[in-house]
């Protein structure tokens, strides 16, 4: 081929491709999942949308502050959506976080109404407080007369991904108790406190979603090396025990978690630390 015609050959091989790949988002995406159909909500189609309504939050667990946005209601997000009594809906954020919204939490509507809030291109949000990224593009806030009894662990920002799940101890039944164990045994009561306040963060016998921190039973259970006085200190304020440059871990107020939360949380990790054997059986592994 001579110089001359490589010119033209290449402008229309280019423009052959160009007809041929799919469009894509120019911006951030939010992919929400269910029985094997997938969706993606571009940011600009999203802000878009008829249902899309401005909202100020009284209680801003990124923030600090109020905050107005514009959003969309998370049920309106997943209407046609199938998500059976027992199942969840898994929020993952960009760096590892995960936490899993009960359904009848999702759909209360009584008091409670939860909202994707969307960052515009044109209008970024500031950074949160004390880091240097803000809480977009997308944030799950929580309005209505009771959302202040919404956990913070169930605020998550820079998300990335929902997907209706089965609930976590039926999706990993390396995460249960002993099932032999007393109906009023506070490991019990430690294992939902568990799922709601720490495998946001942290697996157990391997078996959860979260990549954030380390697993909390393999090779050793925190119990095995802290004193229950250091323990207890690390997860109310992690830096009264130790500091380095990328610790992200949060602290817990008491607001956040009760005294009577954090003892329920040390016995199922006590009770935990020797249920290893079953850390490689069914259900245990990530996926």
């Amino acid at each position: 081929m001579t110089a001359t015609m490589i010119g033209p050959a290449l402008t229309l091989a280019l423009s052959l491709v160009a007809l041929t790949m799919p469009t894509w988002a120019t911006g951030p995406t939010l992919t929400v999942s269910a029985d094997g159909s997938v969706h993606i909500f571009d940011r600009d189609a999203l802000l878009a949308r008829t249902d899309v309504v401005e909202i100020t939050t009284s209680r801003d667990v990124a923030y600090r502050t109020p905050r107005t946005y514009r959003a969309v209601a998370l049920a309106k997000l997943l209407e046609g959506v199938a998500i059976p009594p027992d199942a969840v809906v898994e929020a993952v954020a960009q760096d590892g976080f995960v936490t899993q919204l009960p359904r009848d939490l999702v759909y209360a509507n009584d008091g409670i109404v939860a909202y994707v809030a969307i960052e515009a291109a044109d209008r970024p949000w500031p950074p949160i407080p004390a880091k240097d990224k803000s809480a977009g593009a997308f944030y799950i806030v929580w309005l209505g007369d009771q959302a202040s009894s919404v956990p913070t662990m169930m605020w998550p920002y820079q998300i990335v991904s929902l997907s209706v799940q089965d609930a976590p101890a039926k999706r990993w039944p390396s995460l249960a108790v002993d099932p032999m164990l007393p109906a009023l045994h506070p490991a019990r009561d430690g294992q939902t406190v568990f799922v709601n306040k720490c495998f946001t963060c942290h697996t157990m016998n391997q078996a959860g979603s979260a990549s954030a921190g380390p697993d909390l039973n393999l090779p050793m259970n925190p119990t095995e090396y802290f004193t229950d006085a250091g323990l207890r200190a690390l997860i109310r304020d992690p830096r009264s025990v130790r500091v380095w440059p990328e610790q992200r871990m949060p602290s817990f107020a008491e607001e956040d978690l009760s005294d009577e939360e954090l003892g329920l949380i040390l016995a199922y990790l006590n009770h935990m630390s020797d249920r290893k054997s079953r850390a490689t059986q069914g259900g245990s592994s990530k996926r």
